[in-house]
């Protein structure tokens, strides 16, 4: 009987689930915080969740690469009969782009191209894009017609949101819009493969001329056909390979599995723009099946973002393992687009430029939010923001299913965070 209780631990031990990577936690006075402002947390978002703003949320806090606050809110589910766990999976819908744009770093590391190579290197397909431009003649009257592109569009334009390209909801052109729609660029109607969506999205005049204006888009998503060419592999696959595995994201993919069905975070049914974002993501279904969406396609859970956001805060390391360089990292958290056009100021409020895959903030004051100078953030259409705060050391998770009110509670809670700082 001993023997056959001694297997049965010893098979339990051997075969259970690993259980989630963490940072080290810390109370928070040890690092600059003060329990009783963290403590504020819980209530704020009780209050929101009473309110009707999201069904629940998980609010993660580190700082100097310690968890100082973790807790889970809410509940899971529409209906809210499930509670929400702290390793609820959601949705990262815009988050994920941060992970291409490190991937795409990381091959610029290593020789594979560089950021003023064209993209016409890898997509050929891209080789004669036109550009819209708007004529008006001696009455005012405005005419539109297509002019070649001036030049080609480069992987930094991919990178920066300097492309020319647009999503078809925030095109500023309607014939640009039926296209994307008409063609499904943006795989919100149907499975369309990497070398269709290249082929298709050719066929369309960008909105902008390349290098002249921010304007945010499907960039991220040609970024990651580009990588999937570099590489000869699909991007799910390699950012698996490059950023999820070495991180220890073992929760983090371009598709929800049957183990983290039951930990899937949902927004509620009342909310508008739900259905229309659920679909496009599709994260239930086989990525294999279409083009990887780099701009939208992965899942994760906030402790799993912890760990690539505190890496990034680290200069590119996190527990002995470097992903990119120190210079790198600071390369990629400055504002690329000072004098240019456009703002993203839609998704970080104003006073931000934007980096490589990352919103910068410009200065100190102006911003709707405290911050620092050089702190980087994004955040996505299904609720989801992060912050990073390499002068602080500070890195905060935000993670809801609540697409609508999603610019409400991105700056909730980062207020929450610096009214919390004491030191």
């Amino acid at each position: 009987m001993r023997l056959l209780l001694s297997a049965a631990l010893l098979a339990t031990a051997t075969f259970a689930p690993p259980a989630p990577a963490q940072l080290p936690t810390s109370s928070p006075e040890s690092q600059g915080m003060a329990s009783d402002r963290l403590a504020r947390i819980a209530p704020v978002m009780k209050q929101e969740i009473d309110k009707g703003t999201m069904p629940g949320a998980v609010t993660l806090i580190a700082r100097n690469g310690r968890i100082v606050h973790f807790e889970a809110h809410g509940f899971l589910d529409n209906g809210k009969t499930r509670p929400m766990t702290k390793d609820a999976v959601f949705r990262a819908f815009s988050m994920t782009k941060p992970f291409v744009s490190v991937a795409a770093m990381m091959m610029v590391e290593q020789g594979k191209f560089q950021l003023r190579d064209p993209v016409t290197n890898f997509l050929p397909e891209l080789k004669d894009l036109k550009v819209i431009v708007e004529k008006r003649d001696a009455a005012g009257n405005v005419t539109r017609d297509t002019e070649p592109a001036a030049r080609p569009i480069t992987v930094q334009d991919l990178l920066r949101h300097t492309s020319g390209f647009t999503y078809a909801g925030s095109s500023p052109y309607p014939e640009i819009r039926d296209a994307y729609n008409k063609l499904d660029i943006e795989g919100r109607e149907s499975d369309i493969s990497p070398d269709e969506f290249m082929k298709r999205l050719a066929t369309v005049p960008l909105a902008y001329q390349p290098g002249t204006r921010w304007e945010y888009g499907i960039s991220t998503d040609v970024l990651g056909v580009l990588l999937e060419r570099a590489a000869g592999k699909p991007l799910h696959v390699l950012l698996d390979e490059m950023i999820f595995k070495p991180l220890k994201m073992k929760d983090t993919s371009f598709q929800v599995t049957p183990e983290q069905m039951p930990r899937l975070a949902d927004a509620y049914d009342a909310d508008p723009q739900k259905v229309s974002l659920w679909k496009w993501v599709r994260v239930e279904a086989d990525p294999a099946k279409r083009y990887r969406l780099g701009g939208a396609g992965t899942v994760t859970t906030a402790a799993d973002y912890l760990r690539f956001a505190q890496m990034v805060l680290n200069g590119g390391e996190l527990d002995g393992v470097r992903l990119l360089s120190k210079k790198t990292v600071e390369y990629m958290l400055s504002d690329h687009i000072p004098g240019l056009a456009g703002t993203p100021a839609p998704t970080t409020g104003p006073g931000y430029g934007f980096g490589l895959g990352f919103g910068i903030r410009r200065q100190d004051g102006f911003a709707i939010a405290p911050g620092s100078t050089g702190d980087a953030m994004w955040a996505g259409a299904g609720g989801t923001s992060f912050t990073i705060d390499p002068k602080e050391k500070i890195v905060g998770v935000f993670m809801a299913a609540a697409p609508t009110p999603r610019l409400h509670t991105r700056n909730l809670f980062k207020n929450l965070i610096y009214g919390a700082v004491v030191k």
